[in-house]
């Protein structure tokens, strides 16, 4: 029996949603297979859970715990952590460090993936079709002419290194820059402004399943919002529909893009990426490399659709990163 630690939490504003999917990933793993722990990343602590949650603290020297008299070492850790330390790969370098084995992407694969700039830079030099887009840090001399003549009106402000839509405005008018700019930085210190693509947009999981990579069924966003916000994606403001209702040729092109962009990035395990159509093209948005996990989640979804259920889901996230 292979003992799993399933960490969740984290150090950003994503720590609600990431206890939800890791504990649907310790609900859902085949106790003939595996012993699952839960193990809360926390800023103010590192515990693992019994099955009656009563915590007992992990050993940071070797990542282990002691539960009940007996030493507990992990064969394997469950990456349910959205956002900081989990996505951007800040833990997964310690785990390397240990040497113990992970269902996540290398660390630098997920620094890099966690950072809008840096990975639209990489996707554009393979021929992946991206939005128009200007960088900023905090601190800079804010040219708003300069902004709007290159990325025009609508466009989107996002912090650079953040999940789940926090963050993130759409501006109409010129005179709501200013705000949109307060509100990405209350997130991060490096924002992304870009152009408005106005076309249908598909969120896309690729995974690696028995060995090979698989690209899911694309879901079609239909958002109540102005675009998919945070209450859109998690608060019921959206509709949802899998699979997409795309022409067979925007299938082909989003497919053909959702494999290459995975494979160029290095990327492993799970990842979902959003894209927008204009015309038959998809014009990459970004990719989330710790995806929600929840039943109600658009990864799992779109593995229900290929008849993968959850148990075997994760179950093979396991045993792709043992192997």
């Amino acid at each position: 029996m292979q003992n799993i630690a399933i960490i969740m939490g984290g150090y950003s504003s994503e720590v609600e949603i990431s206890l939800k999917s890791g504990n649907v990933v310790f609900n859902n793993l085949n106790r003939d297979h595996y012993s699952p722990f839960r193990v809360h990343i926390l800023k103010e602590k590192w515990v693992a859970l019994d099955d009656n949650s009563t915590e007992y603290p992990i050993n940071k020297h070797d990542f282990s715990t002691e539960i009940n008299g007996k030493k507990i070492t992990f064969d394997c850790v469950f990456n349910a952590i959205h956002g900081n330390p989990g996505e951007n790969g800040v833990i997964l370098a310690y785990f390397k460090l240990l040497g113990i084995k992970h269902t996540s992407a290398p660390f630098y694969q997920m620094a890099l993936t966690f950072n809008k700039r840096d990975t639209l830079s990489v996707v554009k030099a393979y021929g992946i079709k991206t939005a128009t887009s200007i960088y900023l840090n905090e601190g800079d001399t804010i040219n708003e002419d300069a902004i709007f003549k290159k990325v025009g009106l609508p466009c989107f402000v996002k912090p650079n290194n953040a999940g789940s839509s926090f963050g993130i405005s759409k501006v109409s008018k010129k005179e709501q820059l200013t705000e949109a700019l307060k509100t990405a930085f209350k997130e991060d210190s490096e924002i992304l402004i870009e152009s408005f693509l106005d076309g249908t947009e598909v969120s896309i999981g690729v995974i690696e399943y028995e060995g090979k990579v698989k690209v899911l069924a694309p879901t079609e966003i239909v958002t109540e919002n102005d675009f998919f916000d945070y209450e859109a994606k998690y608060l019921g403001k959206s509709q949802e529909i899998t699979p997409a209702r795309i022409s067979e040729q925007k299938l082909q092109n989003v497919n053909a893009a959702a494999a290459h962009v995975y494979k160029v990035l290095g990327m492993k395990g799970f990842s979902r990426a959003e894209y927008i159509f204009i015309g038959d093209e998809p014009y990459f948005l970004e990719i989330n490399t710790v995806p929600g996990l929840t039943t109600e989640s658009l990864l799992p979804m779109q593995a229900k659709v290929a008849g993968i259920s959850l148990t075997d889901l994760f179950g093979n996230a396991i045993e792709e990163a043992l192997s």
